[in-house]
């Protein structure tokens, strides 16, 4: 079985040469592309440097910028010389044997689409002591229920088969048969191509055994806008496949609202409880995990944990809103590079 390795990525510099080193020690790898979106830090000239010397890696731009224009565009021109396609990203750390177990796994299975579990990390190297302590609380507030709301991949759930999960491996025929990363997301690509393959019947297995450690936002602005495009990534699959929100991705929609009704709090003080109640609950949350991890810094997860929860449902709502002032308009039908059938 021959794998096609794709990275997308933009300004990595930090992260691509040991991620390289990492994917280059598993012989799977017959074939690693960098699609990158037009990096500006040095991340171009290193790949460019590693890949003189071997010939598996490969720069490949990616002007669309994109995650899912740069993994279909590397598709596209390699995905006739493998049969799966691995998707590895560029901010997180891999196991030595990733994509081997993958595969093993892929086979034991006999499924058409590996996912995996994830676990964020905060970064020892942000600069700046607030830096690295926010990224602490991020990472606290990633791995737990209060940041995640219980997503499969997230809490260490159990093997077996997922609609969803952190996307690692898939055979490249099921991937082009059900069209592709779709090019008009730049977030939420992954679920909405997960339900168009299952839609065709592929099945997609959970492997925890395989965990990405993720390297966490460090500066709340940062924070809120993955979030923000995550909240309205979201509101595009959902209005495009009208599949309801399960309930722990819908709580988090109440938060925006909640939010604005406080302002009117000096005229109703009352209007300011359901906001409050929230604060609190962040916050002693987030306190709680300090407490049990002996770390002060983990107590941010709190505020972690609110910015993340304003800033998805913001995005959502933001999403829906114009979609629904458009006339669905502003969602059109997937942009899909490969045809379907």
């Amino acid at each position: 079985m021959t794998v096609l390795t794709v990275i997308p990525c933009l300004n990595e510099a930090e992260h691509i040469a040991p991620l390289l080193e990492c994917l280059l020690a598993d012989p799977a790898n017959i074939r690693i592309v960098v699609a990158d979106g037009g990096s500006t830090d040095g991340t171009r000239a290193i790949v460019q440097a590693i890949a003189a010397s071997e010939p598996r890696v490969l720069l490949l731009d990616n002007p669309d910028r994109i995650q899912s224009a740069g993994i279909n565009r590397a598709v596209a021109r390699f995905g006739g010389e493998a049969t799966w396609l691995a998707r590895v990203d560029a901010h997180a750390r891999y196991p030595a044997d990733y994509v081997s177990r993958l595969l093993a796994t892929a086979a034991a299975e006999g499924v058409d689409a590996v996912v995996v579990g994830m676990v964020t990390r905060a970064p020892s190297h942000a600069p700046g002591a607030w830096a690295r302590a926010f990224g602490r609380g991020v990472a606290a507030a990633q791995n737990s229920r209060l940041g995640t709301g219980g997503a499969a991949h997230r809490t260490g759930a159990k093997a077996g088969l997922v609609e969803h999960g952190h996307h690692a491996l898939m055979r490249i025929a099921a991937f082009t048969a059900a069209g592709g990363y779709c090019e008009t997301m730049p977030c939420n690509e992954d679920a909405e191509l997960d339900l168009r393959m299952i839609a065709r019947g592929s099945r997609i297995w959970l492997a925890p055994h395989v965990p990405v450690t993720y390297f966490p936002r460090t500066t709340p602005r940062a924070l809120a806008r993955q979030y923000f495009r995550y909240g309205a990534g979201r509101a595009t699959t959902v209005r495009r496949h009208r599949r309801p929100l399960r309930l722990r991705q819908a709580l988090p929609l109440g938060i925006a609202p909640v939010c604005v009704l406080a302002l009117a709090a000096p005229l109703v003080p009352v209007l300011a409880l359901p906001a409050l109640s929230w604060a609190l609950l962040c916050q002693g949350w987030g306190i709680a995990l300090a407490i049990r991890e002996k770390r002060a810094a983990v107590a941010l997860a709190g505020t972690a944990a609110m910015i993340m929860h304003v800033a998805w449902s913001a995005g959502y709502w933001k999403q829906e809103i114009v979609a629904r002032v458009s006339g669905g308009r502003s969602i059109p039908a997937p942009a899909l590079p490969f045809a379907t059938s």
